[in-house]
């Protein structure tokens, strides 16, 4: 590939985010900042929809680093709008193919010897093409030793150039990166260098295909005892760092519903293995497959059938070119939230936020305390299709009451949760796609069951220790109370209100922003007039002294706080 081929592509990348990231700017927050918040809010769904089907367009052409981009964003069903989850789905599939002669040429080079030497049958068709590479379907020759243990295999094959693509583009996200860390309210909730690197590691990663196949091995053995999940093997002597060869596993794909429920089996119960799977992968093995989009998921039926009849079937993954690993630290505060949400702890959930390091310094614990123990009042219990019909009053009584909370958002993304987050995030879309009563607080519940089990057989000193606490606490209440009351009969004592302040500070702020307002809109008529009656220089100098309230207004008047 040329080195102006390369140039091209990191213009356009950089291009269309900038192009992106003026519109918001302009949209959310100049005209927001102007009181035009609900306009803008009217037109948001119309303009993402406008830039999800360029963006679409782009990642086709490009591929690469930006299919992985879209394919996250498709499997988003649960948060984005339905309209741009659509416009996005098509990029599981539409990832255009490499030429075969290039593939071949790749393929043969790094398997030492021609295609027709090595394989009875090799499919010039691809099977799959991903944006890393692209899968073939072939056969081993009889007289091959592995050829008695593979029926039926694939093979994977690089794209040509890939790492010069994948650093071309990961240079572009780092300098788009940049951008975003010198916005306020992003850089203090994520360190986004840290963020790009870890995804580029992980890409990195995906592109040795010797590490992708211990992968294999090491999912393979963690589920070998269970007879749900399926995984391919892999044939080792037609294995290399860019090709790969596997046991051919191709099934009904995972969001193939009509294929699902044609074949007897029930989609709900499907969701339902899918997440147990991965809480086994992220909480008991501290490994897990990070890449759970539609294309690397299949439903495999099985020739047998259970006792009532029904279709007994399999789920199959594909794909551990990326894979996670939860050190025990993370696990804790991750088996710490799971614990809290089964049993509605709205405590024990602040101290899983601290243990995971998501919140900022200085938050306020008892106000996050609160708004959690509002979440599992409100909300929990409910499947996604009863969320989604939850009334905008409702959302917007749960805001008011918690607005200076949803002002300040104290939470930041750590970099060593960026895999885990985004896996969590496809698999909660790809649930709620295969059935869309799936209720997670039910799936979380006996499982949260089972870890408070473990952790009451497994670790007492730690029920001691909150025994102990708890002693100390009571003990401390009479000298506490006594403290107290001394202050109140000397006069001392001090009561903070800081809600009461912030809404004065917020009311002190709309009076200054509605006086600039006013003044802004009286210079700029008054220059409109003047400049009707051809008075050019009074007319210049009402409409330069309106921009100057107008500035003031934008960045000035908001920005003024109480003392």
């Amino acid at each position: 590939m040329k080195a102006s081929q390369l140039r091209a592509r990191y213009r356009k990348i950089i291009t269309f985010s900038a192009r992106v990231a003026v519109n918001i700017i302009f949209w959310d927050i100049f005209l927001s900042r102007l009181g035009l918040r609900s306009f803008a809010r009217r037109t948001r769904t119309a303009r993402l929809t406008k830039f999800t089907i360029q963006f679409r367009a782009l990642a086709i052409e490009m591929g690469g680093v930006m299919i992985k981009v879209g394919q996250f964003l498709s499997s988003r069903q649960d948060v984005l709008p339905p309209e741009i989850v659509k416009e996005l789905s098509g990029l599981q599939d539409e990832v255009p193919p490499e030429d075969f002669s290039a593939i071949r040429e790749k393929a043969e080079r790094e398997l030492g010897g021609s295609l027709d030497e090595i394989f009875e049958f090799f499919d010039a068709i691809p099977l799959a093409a991903a944006s890393l590479g692209q899968v073939h379907r072939a056969h081993l020759r009889a007289d091959s030793a592995e050829a008695k243990d593979f029926d039926k295999i694939v093979v994977k094959v690089q794209r040509p150039h890939i790492e010069k693509i994948i650093d071309v583009d990961l240079s572009a996200l780092r300098r788009v990166g940049g951008w975003l860390a010198r916005y306020k309210p992003i850089r203090k909730r994520a360190d986004v260098p840290s963020l790009i690197d870890e995804f580029a590691a992980t890409i990195y990663e995906e592109i040795d295909y010797l590490a992708e196949g211990k992968n294999v091995e090491i999912f393979e053995e963690l589920f070998e005892d269970d007879e749900r999940v399926h995984v391919p093997r892999v044939a080792w002597d037609f294995t290399t760092r860019q090709v790969l060869t596997l046991e051919d596993v191709f099934a009904i794909k995972i969001t193939d519903y009509a294929a699902i429920t044609a074949a007897g089996i029930d989609r709900a119960e499907v969701a339902c293995v899918l997440l147990d799977t991965y809480l086994k992968q992220i909480f008991e093995d501290g490994f897990f497959h990070a890449d759970p989009h539609p294309g690397n998921l299949f439903v495999t039926p099985t020739s047998d059938a259970d006792e009532d009849g029904s279709v007994k079937w399999k789920l199959t993954f594909i794909d551990f070119g990326m894979v996670g690993r939860v050190p025990d630290n993370l696990r804790a505060g991750l088996r710490e939230m799971v614990i809290a949400s089964g049993t509605r702890d709205s405590k024990r959930m602040v101290r899983a936020y601290q243990q995971l390091g998501v919140l900022l310094p200085g938050a306020n614990l008892k106000r996050i305390e609160e708004a959690e123990a509002q979440v599992f009042e409100r909300f929990w219990g409910k499947s996604m299709s009863e969320l989604r019909e939850i009334s905008l009053d409702e959302m917007h009584d749960f805001a008011r009451q918690f607005k200076e909370l949803m002002y300040e958002m104290p939470f930041q993304i750590p970099h060593n949760l960026l895999l885990l987050g985004r896996t969590v995030a496809i698999l909660s879309g790809m649930c709620t796609g295969l059935d869309s009563d799936f209720n997670l607080w039910n799936q979380l519940s006996p499982y949260a069951k089972k870890l408070i089990s473990e952790e009451a057989t497994s670790n007492s000193s730690i029920w001691l220790d909150e025994i102990g606490n708890f002693a100390k606490a009571i003990l401390a209440l009479p000298s506490q109370s006594g403290r107290v009351l001394d202050k109140i009969e000397q006069g001392d004592l001090e009561v903070h209100m800081p809600r009461v302040a912030k809404q004065i500070s917020y009311l002190e702020r709309a009076v200054y922003r509605l006086t600039g307002s006013f003044i802004f809109g009286s210079l700029f008529i008054g220059g409109i007039v003047l400049y009707n009656t051809e008075n050019l220089l009074a007319s210049g100098l009402l409409l330069g002294s309106s921009l100057i309230a107008l500035f003031w207004t934008i960045f000035f008047a908001r920005g003024h706080t109480s003392k």
